[in-house]
């Protein structure tokens, strides 16, 4: 069967993009995946071999002129009719403005988030903290988007959250009913599930770089560890930089100054990746209310403690003083925590073996499973 798929940008290596790709490579349909945006060289490259069809090109800018710009082309687009019985619109934000010319098959929203700049009482709050003196015309436009974007969500026929987190917003938002919201989670590939024996005197903080993951609450709190600890103790955060995420970047630099027991790999590839994992002692996840967190379940895999931050998706994946430690968004406290792991070597072990256990529940196998069970059921219900 065919199933037809939109997301309006199609150009990182983020979770959603991961999740993308599974869908497409481990079903048993045939997707064609459609974006408004797509760059295949800053994105997965395995994206290369699925169906990938750019159409009605909008800006990956975020201001509220480019903003509102994409959503307008977006309501615009129409998917072209390639015989697909069902369309899988990913929402995180203004995908739902694609419902409105696409109405004619079955619609199922795999809901990443609602918009977090005004579901997300903690994003929402530091996103209007930077508007400074446009925070009157920032909740303006957040009174207009809640109205269309209720009224845009009941043209889906099914949704589909990726964590209890999103389906908390999406009920307290009034987006949805929660006895009718399943959570699937995605995750990892279970043949990957191999816990490692190497535990060197490195923290490993993946993932984007930007202003979102926080990063600064690792660098502070590793900082203060290591003036406590002493000893050959390294820092080391890898993932991607993209060009509104310059100016964060520089300013983390500037945090770190000359500090050699911390750097950044910026863009690695994903064996690269695979090899921090392999080697660090522990992962630390420091996005202050993160929709779920796939780097977690990826340390676990192989068989690394996580440090998360208490709130959002950490707290349905890392249990805390079994497979990790969660604690407030506070350097001390995430310091101390970072101590009372690598004081009892054989504990953190432990955690590791206890976190790749846990971890097989998470699997693309079974994510992927899910999302075609209910899309044969749309496509014969409708």
């Amino acid at each position: 069967m065919k199933v037809a798929l939109f997301h309006p940008w199609i150009y990182l290596k983020s979770g959603l993009e991961r999740t993308v790709l599974e869908l497409a490579r481990l079903s048993r349909h045939e997707w064609t995946l459609y974006t408004s945006h797509y760059d295949a060289e800053g994105t997965y490259p395995e994206l290369k071999q699925q169906r990938v069809v750019e159409i009605d090109r909008v800006s990956v800018q975020r201001s509220y002129g480019a903003v509102l710009g994409a959503s307008a082309r977006i309501a615009r687009t129409r998917l072209p009719d390639d015989g697909a019985a069902v369309v899988v619109v990913c929402c995180e934000g203004v995908g739902s403005f694609v419902t409105l010319r696409n109405a004619n098959r079955p619609l199922l929203n795999l809901c990443f988030t609602p918009l977090r700049a005004v579901y997300d009482a903690e994003y929402r709050r530091r996103h209007l903290e930077r508007q400074g003196a446009k925070r009157p015309l920032a909740l303006l436009m957040e009174a207009g988007f809640r109205l269309v974007d209720r009224w845009l969500w009941k043209r889906y026929d099914e949704v589909v959250c990726i964590s209890d987190a999103v389906k908390e917003r999406v009920v307290d938002g009034g987006l949805w009913p929660a006895g009718r919201l399943p959570v699937y989670y995605p995750g990892i590939h279970a043949e990957l599930i191999r816990p490692s024996d190497v535990f060197e005197p490195f923290f490993f903080l993946p993932g984007r770089i930007m202003w979102t993951k926080n990063i600064e609450l690792g660098i502070e709190a590793f900082q203060r560890f290591r003036q406590a600890q002493g000893g050959p103790w390294q820092l080391v955060i890898a993932g991607m930089v993209d060009a509104k995420s310059a100016e964060y970047h520089a300013r983390l630099l500037a945090m770190i100054g000359d500090d050699p027991s911390i750097r950044f790999h910026i863009g690695p590839s994903d064996a690269e990746m695979a090899g921090y994992y392999e080697r660090c002692s522990a992962m630390l996840f420091t996005p202050f209310n993160e929709d779920l967190g796939l780097t977690p379940m990826e340390a676990m895999a192989k068989g690394k403690p996580v440090v998360a931050v208490d709130a959002g998706g950490p707290r349905e994946i890392v249990a805390h003083g079994v497979t990790g430690l969660r604690a407030p968004a506070e350097p001390q406290a995430f310091a101390e925590a970072m101590a009372q792991l690598v004081a009892d070597p054989e504990r953190l072990r432990a955690m590791g073996r206890a976190g790749a256990e846990r971890v097989q529940r998470y699997t693309w196998q079974r994510f992927v499973g899910e999302m075609d069970d209910l899309i044969d059921r749309m496509a014969a219900g409708r």
